[in-house]
């Protein structure tokens, strides 16, 4: 695994994210609303954050801990990013993504987990991808449906986020296509 993969879908292409991004990424990162619907994107996102993230994404391919790529469209540009966090001894990885509020609603994120999962079992051998997301964003979920995934539970109080608890439902799907 030596330099982030490419992946193409019928709308998207998946890259390396490019530190030429990083104006957009604070821009659409920066939004509160999508800071409020994950469990990870700061806000505020200050300036030198984006080249920051982008600078380690090649260090944790290399290290077999994460593969994050670019989801741009064809005629919009960039428009978020998604995430393998990899458990190679596990055989297992954890899908993240985010979209830029002004591309909601489009199935970009779908599009692109379906591609993220298809990438995880074949080229990445992985038996086991999951990924969670707050109760209160149901879109999330089901974005997470469309992806194939199945709802596995939901964890009360589990994360904090800006100092209220939110519960966190799990979803996962296997290699091997069992429920």
């Amino acid at each position: 695994m030596r330099t982030l993969p490419t992946l193409a879908t019928e709308r998207l292409v998946l890259r390396p994210f490019l530190l030429s991004d990083a104006a957009i990424v604070q821009q659409l990162a920066g939004n509160r609303d999508v800071a409020d619907t994950t469990l990870s994107v700061p806000h505020p996102y200050a300036d030198g954050m984006a080249e920051s993230w982008i600078a380690a994404h090649q260090g944790a391919w290399t290290r077999h801990e994460e593969a994050t790529l670019a989801i741009t469209e064809r005629d919009a540009g960039l428009v978020g990013a998604i995430t393998l966090r990899i458990e190679l001894p596990q055989r297992r990885a954890e899908l993240g993504y985010w979209v830029g509020a002004p591309f909601w609603g489009q199935g970009y994120a779908s599009e692109a987990a379906r591609a993220m999962i298809a990438f995880g079992f074949g080229k990445l051998s992985l038996q086991r991808i999951y990924a969670h997301h707050m109760v209160r964003n149901p879109a999330s979920g089901r974005v997470m449906a469309k992806a194939g995934m199945t709802h596995e539970g939901t964890l009360r109080r589990h994360f904090y986020r800006w100092g209220i608890p939110e519960d966190v439902a799990i979803w996962g799907i296997l290699a091997d296509g069992t429920p």
